[in-house]
């Protein structure tokens, strides 16, 4: 269908929803590049046909072991190759994490992330981890965690400990990859990807914009996601917060309009899969977000940090879906 000449009663979501593996760049670009209007209304046709328009998931993240991480991301102020002032820690006991995730329960979170700075996770590490992820799932919350590369034995263990969703995105197109992180391939993040799906874990995967790489960098980056042998169950969306002593600290910013056809994008390519608006909301207008709202993003983070980065207050997130109407999602049958 013709996106440049569709009308509402033209415009089918269904003939725009391809199953996993069917997405040409080509296809992709034409959607992204269609006018404004006519991409928003597809996006909320389909995010109608598989969510409630008006509920959002809330989750919480906490740095477990936050600093001194090995790989040399260009946008993070966690790598050991970037001068950001950041102390390195050691990883937390389990007992204050469990505390922490209590407290984000009680206060409307039903998701709980646990992200440590590790290229992987050691062996040594992994009883702590494992305690962990049962902690929080006792606590009847959705767990999920960050921890760099998996191999297939650590995948099987978090499994078995109850781990509902791994994160690892890819960050970028493959194209675009090299530019900015040299110390692990994009064909690991595809491995890690693989190990965490054979294990049955819920894939948790998407990426950044705004560090400088090109509109078709963005598109080329949900043609991959989409092309999975499963869609992600979610797909968190970062637009990038600048950092100082990071090669990216000076990236120019995406604007927010291009921001919005990202997220639009990718509820059409991956109808089911959660969009969540992540890392940048600060620099969001209530507007900006709105807009990605109506785009089909259904999940946030809560909270005043991310990992090491500024996040919204809750009573700023409060008051905007009080303004929009929106609710928080409630937790899915298990």
């Amino acid at each position: 269908m013709d996106m440049q000449t569709a009308s509402p009663t033209q415009t089918s979501p269904q003939a725009q929803s391809p199953d996993p593996g069917a997405w040409a760049l080509e296809k992709a670009q034409a959607l992204h590049d269609a006018p404004f209007n006519n991409l928003l209304f597809l996006a909320q046709t389909v995010h109608r046909q598989n969510f409630d328009p008006n509920k959002v998931q809330l989750s919480r993240l906490l740095s477990i072991k936050t600093g001194g991480c090995p790989e040399d991301c260009g946008y993070c102020s966690q790598s050991a190759h970037h001068e950001t002032g950041l102390k390195a820690s050691k990883l937390m006991e389990v007992r204050r994490v469990v505390a922490e995730a209590k407290k984000a329960r009680d206060s409307g979170a039903t998701r709980y992330c646990m992200g440590a700075a590790w290229r992987n996770p050691k062996a040594r590490d992994m009883d702590a981890v494992v305690a962990m992820v049962e902690g929080v799932k006792a606590l009847g919350m959705e767990t999920c965690m960050t921890l760099g590369m998996l191999d297939l034995e650590q995948a099987a263990r978090l499994k078995q400990a109850g781990l509902d969703y791994y994160n690892h995105n890819i960050d970028t197109s493959e194209r675009y990859y090299s530019e900015i992180i040299s110390t692990r391939s994009f064909a690991d993040r595809l491995e890690t990807l693989e190990h965490v799906r054979q294990s049955g874990i819920k894939v948790c995967c998407g990426g950044i914009v705004g560090m400088g790489e090109e509109p078709v960098d963005r598109i080329d980056m949900l043609v991959t996601l989409a092309n999975l042998p499963e869609h992600p169950q979610s797909v968190p969306i970062n637009m990038l917060i600048p950092i100082a002593g990071t090669p990216l600290a000076d990236a120019k910013p995406i604007e927010p309009i291009e921001f919005v056809r990202v997220i639009a994008l990718a509820r059409i390519m991956m109808p089911k899969s959660h969009i969540r608006l992540s890392a940048g909301r600060t620099a969001m207008t209530d507007e900006m977000q709105a807009l990605c709202f109506f785009a089909g993003a259904n999940s946030i983070f809560v909270g005043d940090t991310l990992l090491t980065a500024d996040n919204p207050g809750e009573d700023k997130d409060t008051l905007l879906f009080r303004r929009l109407g929106i609710e928080p999602m409630e937790l899915e049958a298990q």
